[in-house]
C-alpha cells in the first residue's frame, strides 16, 4: 500500500504535470476564441496553479515520523494505553489479545474492520470517530505531517507531577479563582506540587506561586484574572446579545471515586447518576464552572464568541496589516472582514481535530488520567504492582483524595468520565491553538480591551478589573489556555496533552493561513502574529517566516 506521504507527493507531481500540459494547450489556442472564454480559462488556470502551489508546499514539509514514548511496547499488560470500552479484567486491565486486535484494526485503516473492534460485554458507549485519523483535507497541513513530541512515559517523574496537579485541580474545584492567593487548600496544593523534583510545565522546580496555580504558559496567562475576558464579556449575536452567565453544576459533585463505578466506566457502561445543576446562572468563577463549560462547548464556539466581541470594537481592533484599515472607499467583508475570520475559525478547528485524532489513535494511544488513577488505586491497595513513580504515590493530593472519598481514584467532574478516545494530544487544546492563531492573525494583538471585568467570587456578577491593562493578544492566548486546561480541571487530560496540543493546533492554523495568503487580490503585506512561544511570524504569498 502506498504511504500517505508518497500519495501526497504523487498527487502534487500530477498537479504540476497537468498544469504544464494545460499551459501548453492554452498557448496553442486560436486567436479567434471568444475573449470571455479566454478570460475564463485564464482564471481557471490561475486557480489550478494556486492549488498546486499549496500541494507542492505540503510535500516539502519535514516528514519525520512521529515518535512514541515506547510504553505500548514496554508493557505486555498495556497499563499505559487507552482501552476504554474494550474487555477488562477485575483490576481494570485490558484483555491483551483484544488490545492487539484493536491496534491491528486501527493500523490497517480498513473501514469494514472497525465494526469488528472488540467490546466489553458491558459496553454501551462507542469509540469516538477513530476513522477520522485517515481523513484528508484540501487546505492546510496534512494531519499526518504535524509534529508532536512523545508524551511523558508511564513511570516518569513528569507523569507523576502532572497527575498530582490533576488531583489538586479536582480537590480545589470549588475554590474561586479570586481567592487563590489566600485559600488554605490552594496553599496546600502549592506546597505539595513544589515539593516535586520535576518541574510542572514551564514553572521552575519548586517555584509555583499561588497566583500562578493551574495557569497556562504564555505571558498573557500571567497577566490579569485567571479567566479570559472573552469568557465573561457579552457576545453580540445577530439581533441579540448573549450574557455569558450559564447554569452550572452545584458544588461538591465528584464521580468515579468508587472502584466498581470506575471499572464499569472503563468497560464503557452508561453512568447511573447525573450532574445536578444550580438553578441560578453564574459566570465562570472557579474550575467547577470552567470544567462544565468545556464539557458542553462545540469545537470553535469560544473563538467565534471572541471574534464577535472583537469585531464590535471597530477598525482599530483589526490587525495593523489589514489592507482595509484607513481605506476611504471600501471595507473588508468576504476578504479580511467578518465573513473571512468567522469561516476560517471553523476550518481551523476541523483541521486541528483531524490532527489530534491522528496522533491519538494512530500514534500514541495514551491512557486517560482516570485510568492512571485506577493504576494508583490498584497499586496502593495491593492488588497489583506497577512502576508508578513514588513521588505521586506519596504526595498530599493523593492522600487527601483517599481521605475524602475512600479510594485513591481521581474524582471526576463528569459522570461518564473521560471521552472514548485516547488522551494525547487534547483535541480541545488543538482546536484552541488553531482558532487562537486565526484570531491573532486578524486582530491587533496590542489593542487594549476597554472596560475589562472580572467575576465576583460567587460568579453572580461582574465587576471592573482594576489591575494592569489587558491586550487582545494576551487575552486570546489566555482564552486558548483556559479551554485547554479547563479539560485538565475536569480530570480528563494531562498538562502535556494540552500544552503540546496547543502547539499542534497553531501549526495547523499557520499552514491554513499560508494557503489562504495565496488567494487574495488586495495589496497585503501579510498576516503578522505572535506564536505561543512568543516568536513574531509573518505569512505572505504562501510563505511563513520569523520577523
Amino acid at each position: 500500500m502506498i504511504s500517505r506521504r508518497k500519495f501526497l507527493k504523487k498527487s502534487s507531481e500530477a498537479c504540476v504535470a497537468i498544469a504544464a500540459a494545460s499551459g501548453g494547450l492554452a498557448s496553442a489556442r486560436s486567436e479567434a476564441v471568444d475573449q470571455s472564454i479566454a478570460n475564463k480559462g485564464q482564471r481557471a488556470q490561475q486557480a489550478f496553479e494556486i492549488r498546486c502551489d499549496s500541494a507542492r508546499a505540503d510535500t516539502l514539509l519535514d516528514d519525520s515520523a512521529s515518535n512514541t514514548n515506547g510504553d505500548e511496547e514496554r508493557y505486555a499488560d498495556r497499563r499505559a494505553n487507552f482501552a476504554k470500552t474494550l474487555p477488562h479484567n477485575e483490576r481494570g486491565e485490558v484483555d491483551a489479545r483484544s488490545y492487539t486486535e484493536f491496534v491491528s484494526i486501527l493500523s490497517r485503516g480498513d473501514p469494514d474492520q472497525f465494526e469488528q473492534v472488540p467490546r466489553d460485554p458491558h459496553a454501551a458507549a462507542k469509540l469516538n470517530n477513530p476513522q477520522a485519523t485517515y481523513a484528508f483535507d484540501l487546505v492546510g497541513i496534512d494531519s499526518h505531517a504535524t509534529h508532536l513530541p512523545p508524551p511523558p512515559t508511564f513511570a516518569s517523574r513528569q507523569m507523576a507531577v502532572e497527575m498530582a496537579e490533576l488531583y489538586w485541580q479536582r480537590l480545589t474545584a470549588d475554590v474561586p479563582f479570586r481567592g487563590y492567593e489566600t485559600d488554605p487548600l490552594i496553599a496546600a496544593a502549592v506546597s505539595d506540587l513544589n515539593a516535586f523534583s520535576q518541574a510542572l510545565g514551564s514553572s521552575p522546580v519548586g517555584k509555583i506561586p499561588p497566583d500562578r496555580m493551574f495557569r497556562g504558559e504564555t505571558a498573557g496567562d500571567l497577566i490579569g484574572p485567571y479567566i479570559s475576558q472573552f469568557l465573561w464579556l457579552e457576545v453580540p449575536y445577530g439581533i441579540k446579545t448573549i450574557d455569558q452567565r450559564y447554569r452550572f453544576p452545584g458544588p461538591n459533585q465528584h464521580f468515579l471515586t468508587d472502584f466498581a463505578e470506575w471499572l464499569s466506566c472503563q468497560r464503557g457502561a452508561q453512568p447511573s447518576v447525573k450532574l445536578q445543576f444550580d438553578s441560578n446562572p453564574r459566570y465562570i468563577c472557579s474550575n467547577r464552572e470552567l470544567a462544565e463549560y468545556v464539557h458542553q462547548d462545540f469545537s470553535f464556539q469560544t473563538y467565534l464568541n471572541a471574534a464577535l466581541i472583537m469585531l464590535r470594537l471597530g477598525g482599530e481592533a483589526l490587525s495593523p496589516t489589514n489592507p482595509y484599515r484607513g481605506s476611504r472607499t471600501q471595507f473588508g467583508d468576504i476578504t479580511f472582514g467578518n465573513k473571512n475570520v468567522l469561516s476560517l475559525l471553523g476550518q481551523a478547528a476541523l483541521l486541528g481535530q483531524k490532527s489530534a485524532y491522528y496522533h491519538k489513535w494512530l500514534v500514541h494511544r495514551r491512557l486517560r488520567p482516570e485510568c492512571f488513577a485506577g493504576r494508583i488505586e490498584v497499586h496502593l491497595s495491593g492488588r497489583n504492582s506497577y512502576d508508578i513513580d513514588h513521588a505521586v504515590l506519596s504526595c498530599d493530593g493523593v492522600a487527601r483524595a483517599k481521605a475524602a472519598h475512600g479510594t485513591y481514584l481521581l474524582p471526576a467532574a463528569f459522570p461518564e468520565g473521560c471521552p472514548t478516545h485516547p488522551s494525547y494530544q487534547a483535541a480541545h487544546a488543538t482546536n484552541a491553538g488553531a482558532c487562537a492563531t486565526i484570531l491573532k492573525a486578524f486582530f491587533n494583538e496590542d489593542y487594549p480591551i476597554p472596560h475589562p471585568v472580572e467575576a465576583t467570587a460567587d460568579g453572580l456578577d461582574l465587576v471592573a478589573w482594576k489591575g494592569q491593562p489587558l491586550s487582545l493578544g494576551n487575552e486570546i492566548n489566555k482564552l486558548a489556555n483556559n479551554v485547554a486546561l479547563g479539560r485538565n480541571a475536569a480530570g480528563v487530560h494531562f498538562r502535556s496533552d494540552s500544552i503540546n496540543g496547543l502547539l499542534v493546533g497553531e501549526e495547523q492554523a499557520l499552514g491554513l493561513l499560508c494557503d489562504y495568503s495565496r488567494t487574495y487580490n488586495e495589496r497585503f503585506s501579510g498576516f503578522v502574529l505572535s506564536t505561543f512561544r512568543g516568536e513574531k511570524v509573518k505569512i505572505a504569498g504562501g510563505r511563513l517566516q520569523t520577523v
